[in-house]
């Protein structure tokens, strides 16, 4: 890697990065080596999102080496969303691509998108061909909810990934007008419109440890994504008391054709399987509910996004 003339920057890559000390350096080079094929002027900004391991003090030494490679230290673990919004408002590129640090996002398509970006298109998708290195239950939960996004929240995410190229009129509107705390970017970038262009790629084998992403955190980004973008949860709740009302008027209907023909109201197992239903119905409901009034707590305490704790390379007035 070599020093380049401080220039302003054309491109900016973003690398969310948590726990990636072990293969950190070996993205970077790869993603520099890049962008330097692509006769730009760059700079590349990695997120440390609360690593417990060395991945600050990698970026620290390899922006020693190149100051074109720079780094923001966040207080703690936030989460990927807010990794990559910590990124976005600390880039200066006229064109921003998002990727990860464990290359399973490949940096070959880079070329690409920039190209991409020169012909006019403000967004980018880079969006997964397979997902093969994904596990069973990984891929069946991503289908799902983007399946359900796709189709009930106007927006299409099928097998999108984080992995795009956003015009510095795009990153401002982001960082600018969209206010929300509880951010989906997948979701956000599609729904903002704009002119729009689709990559496929297949997911490469990862660069380091395994994947840091946990059956919790995936789980609260489809909570997230499903609440952010679609209202159909809550249309379910209407849907399973239409079900108890029908349910209810069978039960009836079996009670008055008993009492007609003299027999006695045998109702014991009958009563039991309706209140077990109908405890369901509700308890699932309110969960529901709660979910989305949970969401609406995080947007009303209004707390930032993500606290930093360093940086390296960045002007610290830089506001966050």
């Amino acid at each position: 890697m070599t020093l380049s003339p401080q220039t302003s920057p054309v491109i900016s890559a973003i690398v969310p990065a948590y726990n990636e000390g072990q293969g950190l350096a070996i993205a970077i080079k790869t993603i520099a080596g890049t962008l330097d094929a692509c006769e730009s002027a760059w700079e590349i900004i990695v997120v440390d999102d609360g690593s417990h391991d060395h991945t600050f003090q990698q970026v620290q030494l390899l922006s020693a080496l190149d100051p074109r490679i720079k780094g923001v230290a966040l207080s703690r673990n936030f989460g990927k969303e807010a990794a990559m919004l910590a990124g976005l408002e600390q880039a200066t590129g006229q064109a921003v691509i998002i990727i990860d640090a464990d290359l399973q996002h490949p940096p070959d398509l880079i070329p690409d998108m920039i190209k991409q970006w020169r012909l006019g298109v403000q967004i980018v998708h880079a969006v997964k061909r397979s997902r093969k290195e994904d596990s069973f239950g990984q891929r069946t939960s991503a289908y799902v909810i983007n399946y359900l996004i796709s189709n009930f929240g106007g927006i299409n995410i099928k097998n999108a990934s984080d992995f795009k190229l956003l015009d510095r009129e795009i990153v401002d509107i982001i960082v600018h007008q969209l206010p929300e705390r509880e951010r989906f970017f997948r979701g956000l970038t599609s729904w903002l419109g704009f002119s729009e262009h689709y990559l496929y790629f297949d997911v490469a084998s990862r660069q380091g440890d395994e994947s840091k992403w946990s059956f919790m955190s995936l789980l609260e980004l489809a909570i997230t994504a499903l609440t952010s973008f679609t209202s159909l949860p809550l249309r379910i709740i209407s849907f399973l008391g239409f079900a108890t009302l029908i349910l209810g008027f069978f039960v009836i209907a079996e009670t008055l054709i008993s009492l007609m023909n003299g027999q006695a109201v045998s109702g014991f197992a009958t009563t039991i399987i309706c209140l077990l239903l109908i405890g369901s119905f509700i308890m699932i409901s309110l969960g529901i509910i709660g979910e989305y009034i949970a969401k609406i707590y995080e947007e009303v305490k209004h707390r930032p996004h993500y606290l930093i704790k360093t940086r390296v390379g960045l002007d610290t007035k830089k506001p966050h």
